[in-house]
């Protein structure tokens, strides 16, 4: 037998140095004495022997060892050569398998490849990662994976024994690696095993990969996300002919792994009835293990859905190695976490909160990634997706790295990542984490540890263009959906569109407001006199964004202790400050997002590790302050005025903020395109007021609709016996004024009732 290859072909292949594989192995068309025939080649690192096996004409033939003994070569005289077969001897067993290197037809067109090196390929989750896909009628897997300077890539996992000779892709264009394997199917555990130029050899997890093994393992998953058939139709088409803005939003936040847990000892049901073995989880208490997103649908969603909140927001579910990180650190940004279960299950979940009316926000973390050694980091053997250098490329604090917003490939990644939320998950909004930490280049860096950018500011030019793209392209595709911004800072114009120059976020976290009131109602209550400002200096900035009033996990954890903890006095006054504060809260504009166990008044700060303090729940005052969130989402979401007009100047008017001697404020929210208004009336100290004046645009009966300081509530049931009529006494500027009993570190919530006023009209001739 001739031989057709040289001897340096097959070193590169048995050392795996080829960028082509398929230049060498499979089959190749040959002219011989005047007629094509084909060679077949195949290096099967384990075989003693191989045939190739043609089953339409059932033969077969032998081939031969080529200058290596697991190398192996045939010449098959025929003109047309397709779906053979290779059957391999490893010592005493054969086994029947499909080239593949049989099936050469690149995957990624050229123009996925355009797209993808510019940056603007909006699904390339769809092309790059692995699919389950169907070649000239053979089921297989098809792996793809962006590499570019990397000497080989090659696919591992169970099917080859982790053995990266064995399945060694193809080098395309801008670097993307590539090879369809046949027979292999959902469920296939797999990792890209790659090698850098000076031969180092790394496992990495897939970038796009949809799903991960539970920690600590750390391989791929082949998945369907396709599987599951969704049950939101009506939900998802609403959703898309609303103006969010317009509605209102208030967010209960959630990290699902420490809400509540399950015992150990039952295990978890799967839908068909199977039941999945328990994870030990080493830190949680004994005898406890995680909920899944199936148990989570039956006990969360009811829980928010009876506390009345809009949505519920997740705190990242997107995989990440260590529990501790909260999410934070995430490894895989296409696969939601394997500690709660699959992503149909994840996707059931979502289908549930559609079902029960609420919008399901999650957390999304586009500005660093872990050093683990199985994720992004020095991914190719190079500083990939990162920066190269550490004074742009590392979060020193955080022991993160932080991505190269200027490389168009990283980009992609990231703006499709977005994209690919809403588009398999369906869920409503992301809340993009440590926005400031992406836009400030000496951000948590002292001097030296940062470079500027090219005009010699502080600013991340590359890091805020890449935001502006992500939220252009998400709203392009997904309208009435959030994208919230955590940051802290006054960049400008975070929350404004990206047409006049803004970030294109349509809501910010009011992190200036978090701060004053948490300093106020930490004061005893006789120094708040000196404080107004504290209460009203929000409003001087309110209609320069679009403000999310939030108070978050990052207020509970770390010695900052509960809000509860925070505020002095006995329980009664704690309890009592904290309706005030969240019934102002729910009363001023903007959007609200409350972090799980503030709605009864943990004392203990957030334990990722533990449940929340639910035995709590047993005590009356607790149970009273949990019933008050409930009135309280009750009242905002039935009142118009709350919520039509957060962010235009007609929609808050203060009646009184300058009455700081006895800390009491007064102010009207009005609806849009409507006369309808409600009054809010805080007396943020313990003292009392039995007449206190507030001055009213309208003559009438104003209806107590809420009043914090109720005896259902925990309060001491002072109040104005459901509501005061008006008396032609001008005041606060205003023809008349209704004449109040202002209960102890309480806030009121009054409507004119134009029903009843009217009547008394009629009744008086």
């Amino acid at each position: 037998m001739s031989m057709t290859i040289a001897p340096d072909q097959v070193e590169r292949i048995v050392w795996n140095q080829h960028q082509d594989p398929f230049e060498v192995l499979g089959p190749h068309p040959v002219e011989r004495d005047g007629k094509t025939v084909w060679v077949v080649r195949v290096y099967q690192p384990t075989a003693d022997a191989a045939w190739v096996i043609l089953p339409e004409q059932r033969e077969e033939y032998p081939m031969q060892s080529v200058y290596h003994p697991h190398f192996f070569e045939c010449t098959i005289d025929t003109p047309e050569l397709s779906n053979y077969q290779l059957r391999i001897k490893e010592g005493d067993h054969d086994r029947v398998i499909y080239d593949p290197y049989a099936f050469r037809s690149p995957f990624l067109t050229d123009f996925d490849v355009h797209l993808f090196s510019e940056g603007n390929h909006h699904r390339i989750y769809e092309k790059l990662g692995a699919h389950a896909v169907q070649v000239d009628n053979v089921k297989g897997v098809y792996f793809a994976v962006w590499a570019p300077n990397a000497r080989s890539v090659s696919a591992i996992g169970d099917f080859n024994h982790w053995d990266g000779r064995k399945h060694q892709m193809r080098r395309g264009k801008t670097g993307v690696w590539e090879l369809f394997i046949p027979e292999l199917g959902i469920g296939t555990h797999y990792k890209y095993e790659v090698k850098n130029q000076d031969g180092h050899i790394y496992e990495k997890s897939d970038p796009y990969g949809f799903q991960q093994e539970p920690r600590p393992k750390t391989a791929s998953i082949v998945t369907d996300l396709d599987s599951y058939t969704w049950q939101d139709q009506d939900w998802m088409e609403r959703r898309r002919n609303t103006e969010p803005l317009m509605h209102p939003i208030s967010v209960y936040e959630v990290h699902i792994g420490s809400w509540l847990h399950a015992s150990s000892a039952e295990p978890a049901k799967l839908p068909n009835g199977e039941t999945e073995p328990v994870v030990v989880v080493s830190e949680l208490q004994p005898g406890a293990r995680f909920l899944t997103y199936r148990e989570l649908a039956e006990k969360l969603i009811p829980y928010v859905r009876d506390l009345g909140f809009t949505h519920i927001e997740l705190m990242p579910i997107a995989e990440h190695p260590f529990d501790g990180s909260w999410g934070y650190q995430v490894v895989g940004h296409y696969a939601c976490t394997s500690r709660y279960g699959t992503p149909q299950d994840f996707m059931y979940f979502v289908d549930q909160c559609h079902a029960n009316d609420i919008g399901v926000i999650v957390d999304w973390v586009p500005g660093h990634f872990p050093k683990d050694g199985h994720g992004l980091a020095f991914f190719d053997g190079s500083h990939l997706y990162e920066h190269s250098d550490p004074r742009k490329g590392e979060h020193k604090e955080w022991g993160t790295l932080v991505f190269n917003y200027a490389r168009h490939e990283v980009r992609n990644y990231l703006v499709s990542n977005a994209l690919f939320w809403f588009d398999k998950y369906h869920i409503d909004g992301i809340r993009v984490d440590a926005v400031a930490s992406m836009l400030y280049l000496d951000y948590c860096r002292e001097p030296g540890e940062w470079v500027t950018n090219q005009y010699g500011g502080r600013e991340n030019i590359e890091a805020a263009d890449f935001l502006r793209q992500m939220n252009h392209t998400i709203f392009s595709y997904f309208p009435g959906v959030l994208s919230i911004a955590e940051e802290s800072t006054s960049w400008p114009m975070v929350s404004w569109p990206t047409y006049v120059g803004g970030l294109g976020f349509n809501l910010k976290w009011n992190m200036g407001w978090m701060h004053d009131m948490l300093d106020y109602f930490s004061m005893d209550p006789w120094f708040r006199q000196f404080h107004q400002n504290n209460v009203t200096f929000s409003m001087w900035y309110n209609h320069s964004e679009n403000f999310m009033l939030a108070l978050s996990h990052d207020e509970v954890v770390h010695g900052k202790s509960n809000i509860i903890g925070k505020i002095p006095g006995d329980e009664w006054q704690k309890l009592a400050n904290m309706r005030c504060l969240y019934a102002f809260m729910f009363t001023h504009p903007g959007k609200k997002t409350l972090f799980m166990s503030m709605e009864f008044g943990q004392w203990s700060e957030w334990n990722v590790w533990g449940d929340l303090d639910w035995q709590l729940l047993q005590s009356e005052p607790h149970q009273k302050l949990k019933h008050f969130m409930e009135a309280l989402n009750t009242t905002y979401r039935s009142e118009p005025a709350l919520y039509t007009q957060d962010f235009a100047e007609p929609g808050f008017e203060w009646i009184d903020c300058s009455d700081n001697r006895h800390s009491v404020v007064a102010f009207i929210r009005r609806a849009k395109d409507s006369d309808e208004f409600v009054i809010t009336v805080c007396n943020f100290t313990p003292q009392p007021h039995s007449h206190y004046r507030v001055g009213v645009p309208e003559a009438g009966f104003y209806t107590e609709l809420l009043n914090s300081d109720a005896r259902e509530y925990g309060g001491s049931n002072m109040g104005n016996l459901g509501g005061k009529w008006t008396e032609e006494w001008s005041y606060h500027e205003r023809p008349y004024s209704i004449d109040l009993c202002l209960p102890p570190m309480s806030t009121l919530v009054l409507k004119l009732d134009r029903a009843k006023t009217q009547a008394a009209l009629k009744a008086q001739g």
